[in-house]
């Protein structure tokens, strides 16, 4: 009965991540892709605009 208390915590552990890898690849692209580009360029676009600003606000 041991090699089933030793194997448990693995096996769920694969169950999660394999439904873990399979949301990912279901999320991938589809209605939500415009969705998830645009908030990446809105991150990048603060960012680059954060980059842009004067080092010193006093000059």
């Amino acid at each position: 009965m041991d090699y089933v208390s030793a194997l448990l915590p693995p096996a769920v552990m694969a169950v999660f991540f394999i439904g873990v890898i399979r949301v990912i690849v279901k999320t991938q692209g589809g209605a939500n892709k415009a969705k998830e580009d645009a908030a990446v360029d809105a991150a990048l676009a603060r960012v680059e605009g954060t980059r842009q600003a004067p080092a010193n606000p006093d000059a």
